[in-house]
């Protein structure tokens, strides 16, 4: 039955895993699409207050995730996921770089002109993506454990607000300054995407606590958890 226990939660482990990583490629892939996600016109630095990248959709997913690892599964598995994410995007870059070099053919839905203007910024905002994430997801992890120790297990809708409102504000930030930095985003857009990027992520890391309840509720009940208790794999 133990084997059987630790069998099911490797599993869950790696399943957590390819979600993170698919959330985190896609978010880097999709991020020059914009979009309202409030139906209110309301402008503030020149850019809508509810206009961000879809890019913004997937990525709360991947912080979400780590709260979960870091809870059941502890801080250095949390990590590996983390540095895994680092890995797989790296690599999609590197297809996207020889398929941009690759001339397509006549009949090709796609044209090169049209794959270099959809995919032609994705290396840099990869690039820009990555040193802001690995600088955030750290920050998560590092702060979501700080609150862990010192509630003792307890409270955990404070470690997951503390650690993703603070990760998800110095993401924002860095991405945005990288992106204006290689002129992909102009610099009158940086504050106004900067206050709508953060209202979102903070907006949505409240929205996911209740997620979070659940799927500890379930891991601590299935695996038989006590409070503060991790998993081993």
């Amino acid at each position: 039955m133990i084997s059987q226990k630790k069998s099911q939660a490797q599993i869950i482990y790696l399943i957590l895993a390819a979600l993170f990583i698919a959330s985190l490629v896609t978010s880097n892939l999709i991020f020059q699409k914009f979009f309202y996600w409030y139906p209110i016109d309301s402008e503030i630095f020149d850019v809508k207050l509810f206009e961000v990248s879809v890019g913004l959709l997937p990525y709360p997913i991947t912080f979400l995730i780590t709260d979960i690892l870091s809870e059941i599964y502890g801080k250095k598995k949390a990590n590996h996921v983390v540095i895994a994410g680092i890995f797989a995007s790296f690599f999609s870059l590197g297809i996207i770089y020889v398929s941009m070099a690759v001339p397509s053919t006549s009949w090709s839905a796609v044209n090169d002109t049209t794959f270099i203007e959809v995919f032609g910024s994705a290396p840099l905002a990869v690039l820009a993506s990555m040193m802001a994430y690995l600088f955030a997801q750290f920050i998560d992890i590092r702060v979501y454990h700080f609150w862990k120790n010192l509630t003792k297990g307890k409270h955990l809708w404070l470690r997951n607000n503390f650690s993703t409102f603070s990760s998800q504000v110095i993401d924002t930030l860095t991405v945005l300054i990288l992106l204006c930095s290689f002129d992909i985003i102009a610099w009158d857009k940086f504050l106004g995407l900067l206050i709508s990027g953060v209202v979102f992520k903070i907006m949505i890391a409240a929205l996911d606590t209740p997620i979070l309840y659940a799927v500890v509720f379930f891991f601590r009940k299935h695996f038989n958890l006590k409070m503060g208790e991790e998993i081993e794999i």
